[in-house]
């Protein structure tokens, strides 16, 4: 066994024998060069764990070529130091390498904003959560930009917060939707095993908005109802179907072809895609089919379809799109587009300003027109896809009237109302 001062010559000496051969040197004891019959040379470091009968342990420093013999004995003296310490250096390697795949892991598959596609693939989409569309945009518009790519684990209450502190004070409901959504998506991770507790857990929910009663009258009815005219497709058919038909938003939004039977002229809705996760049928009023028509027609004048002047709704796909492959989802900006026409439309009419209203008032405005209409409440309830009232409890269970005939009924009455009143 060799052994000398271990140098830039003296390595530079060392050359193949046939067989693996050391040159040893005592600063620090252990430090040496091990030649391989291949002539390949590499530093390492040799120790023992707990003393002469420990078995001998050896560590690679690294090959002679790539580091100089002063950085190779400056780090024998660091793994000398560990040993006489009691931490094991291969250990601690390996050790550090696991941590340091677990932390690029982390940064990577656990980073907020990847973390955020991944619930939705992998828990909205497949369990056909409703408002698919809407939790993307959510998260998309309000919490990635603020979190960005800080790992799940690093995230906490404080951080959270600046998410929601962000948003308008009096966006009441925006609040409580984007606490509600990273709160679910915190459990869902927590239930995976990908982090150990919910960072929002204990934090009070943001308050509700207060209820409100924000009616339109006829002629606000009527101003929003020409304004809509006056909005490319598919906005114009957006409005004027929330109008006619007193749905939600999103439900609205997200409507699809395939949901649509315009030979019976219904529009049904898979549980799925309703609030309260209850199917619901939609009879629709002539006033609706028009829009509809229109609004396909336009989709088959934009995509060359044959036959352009005759009516052809395609079988599947969203109905309300631009390009016929995203559902609309601009609402803030759309209503702004709306808010404009309006104020030309009250212009022309020289009326007064429409006060402040949201697109659920067109539902509020509805379910107040069904009743001046005459329609029963157990059929606006129906029309609306309420459960509660008439609906809940033991009637709620045993109850599986439809309502479908009075429904269609009472959509039509209140089409030819607002019909009317232009």
């Amino acid at each position: 066994m060799a052994q000398g001062a271990i140098s830039k010559r003296s390595v530079d000496a060392l050359e193949a024998t046939g067989k693996t051969h050391y040159l040893w040197d005592n600063n620090p004891i252990g430090f040496g060069v091990r030649v391989t019959p291949a002539g390949v040379k590499s530093y390492i470091f040799q120790f023992r764990m707990g003393g002469r009968g420990s078995p001998v342990r050896r560590e690679i420093i690294g090959r002679t070529e790539k580091i100089a013999p002063d950085k190779a004995r400056s780090r024998a003296h660091e793994l000398a130091h560990m040993a006489r310490t009691g931490t094991d250096p291969i250990e601690k390697k390996k050790a550090d390498r696991r941590a340091y795949v677990e932390t690029k892991l982390t940064a990577t598959e656990l980073a907020f904003d990847a973390y955020c596609q991944r619930y939705l693939d992998e828990r909205v989409k497949p369990e056909g959560l409703a408002s698919y569309g809407n939790i993307e945009m959510v998260v998309r518009l309000h919490a990635i930009p603020i979190l960005k790519a800080t790992p799940l684990p690093d995230i906490a209450k404080k951080d959270v917060v600046a998410v929601l502190d962000r948003i308008p004070a009096s966006s009441f409901a925006l609040k409580r939707s984007v606490f509600a959504i990273l709160s679910r998506m915190m459990n869902w991770a927590v239930g995976r095993g990908d982090i150990v507790t919910n960072p929002m857990a204990g934090m009070a929910r943001p308050p509700a908005a207060t209820s409100r009663d924000r009616v339109l009258d006829d002629a606000e009815l009527a101003i929003i109802w020409k304004a809509t005219g006056k909005l490319r497709h598919p906005l114009r058919a957006f409005y004027r179907v929330l109008m006619l038909t007193g749905q939600r938003r999103e439900e609205v939004a997200g409507m699809n072809w395939a949901e649509l039977d315009r030979p019976n002229a219904l529009w049904v809705l898979p549980a799925h895609r309703t609030k309260n996760g209850v199917a619901h049928i939609v009879p629709l009023a002539p006033a609706v089919l028009n829009e509809l028509d229109l609004l396909s027609l336009v989709l088959q004048e934009r995509h060359q379809v044959s036959e352009p002047n005759q009516v052809h709704w395609p079988k599947l796909g969203p109905v309300m799109s631009f390009h016929g492959d995203v559902s609309l989802s601009c609402f803030s900006q759309a209503k702004k587009f709306l808010d404009v026409e309006v104020e030309v439309e009250r212009d022309l009419t020289g009326g007064p300003p429409i006060q402040k209203w949201r697109v659920h008032d067109l539902r509020r405005t509805m379910a107040t027109g069904f009743q001046r209409l005459g329609v029963r409440f157990e059929v606006t309830e129906a029309a609306l896809n309420h459960v509660g009232g008439s609906k809940s409890g033991v009637a709620g269970i045993y109850q599986r009237y439809d309502w479908r005939d009075e429904k269609r009924a009472a959509f039509e009455k209140w089409a030819l109302h607002i019909l009317a009143l232009i």
